[in-house]
């Protein structure tokens, strides 16, 4: 199945990609990605979802397959602002649907700052495994901030240019961090993160310093929302909160959930690409949320 690929225009300028396949009638869901990734990396996650729902896919601004925007609407109040522009862009040009917004990491963080302050355009919400920050002061703000502060220091020394899609996939393969990731997902990802480099071989669709301020901003954000201030129905997906070596996110998510009323799920056995890892247990979830399970 070839999708429909248009591109939208954003409030600043940038230009975000978008592929539609369409199935006239069903359930429409927007899929994005988290940081530094690219939603063709997500592949097992959302390649099955195609034979029952209505899909747009689209890379978050500076990913992927989209144009370089520059570092100056590289921020969360941006990337949540190009949610309700993305959304509507879509629905102009082909028309409106009942929809769920699947978003993670990142682009989970700018959904709940996009439906707290600007109202989500969506029906319901789907956020896998978020890099909630909680108040200084809570029990799990330390973890977290020593978690995005890794991030940083990997994010800007990151090797950034490579001859071939086939060495980053072969970094990811031999990484800690990415070793519960199917191998297929390895080398989606590897080819959806890089663009050809005009000096030659590739690089980085996503420039690390961008990648690194998020990470950075992630310890400003002041987004501990409660379920019931999305004003949207949403299923909150966490990783494993209580696995060994598994993420701080895992916790915190479900510290959220528990303090802030979401519906909620704890992976276990997953990390935080947890789409890339369990994509079918993931996938489970989903329809399990969409049935009211």
């Amino acid at each position: 199945m070839k999708p429909e690929t248009f591109t939208l225009e954003m409030n600043d300028g940038a230009s975000i990609i978008a592929r539609h396949y369409s199935k006239p009638g069903a359930l429409r869901l927007f899929i994005t990605h988290g940081n530094g990734f690219a939603v063709d990396g997500y592949r097992i996650f959302w390649e099955p979802l195609l034979a029952d729902f209505d899909v747009v896919l689209y890379d978050m601004r500076n990913h992927g397959l989209n144009p370089s925007a520059g570092g100056d609407g590289h921020h969360y109040r941006q990337f949540s602002q190009d949610i309700t522009t993305i959304y509507e862009g879509v629905t102009q040009r082909i028309g409106k649907a009942e929809s769920i917004g699947i978003f993670h990491s990142m682009s989970s963080r700018s959904a709940m700052k996009n439906a707290v302050e600007l109202g989500s355009p969506f029906d319901k919400l789907v956020l896998f495994d978020p890099p909630s920050v909680p108040p200084r002061g809570h029990a799990l703000y330390e973890a977290m901030q020593s978690f995005e502060i890794k991030l940083i220091n990997w994010a800007t020394s990151r090797r950034d240019r490579f001859a071939s899609p086939d060495e980053l996939e072969a970094e990811y393969s031999a990484a800690r961090a990415s070793s519960k990731w199917l191998p297929q997902a390895r080398a989606d990802m590897a080819k959806a993160v890089l663009q050809p480099d005009p000096e030659g071989g590739f690089r980085l669709s996503c420039q690390r310093e961008l990648e690194a301020v998020i990470y950075l901003q992630a310890l400003s954000l002041d987004l501990w929302p409660s379920a019931e201030q999305l004003k949207v129905p949403a299923l909150l997906v966490g990783a494993d909160p209580d696995g060994d070596g598994a993420p701080p996110t895992g916790p915190a998510n479900r510290a959220l959930a528990q303090e802030g009323g979401y519906t909620y799920h704890g992976m276990k056995g997953t990390g935080h690409l947890l789409q890339i890892e369990q994509p079918e247990r993931c996938r489970d979830v989903l329809y399990d949320f969409i049935a009211g399970r």
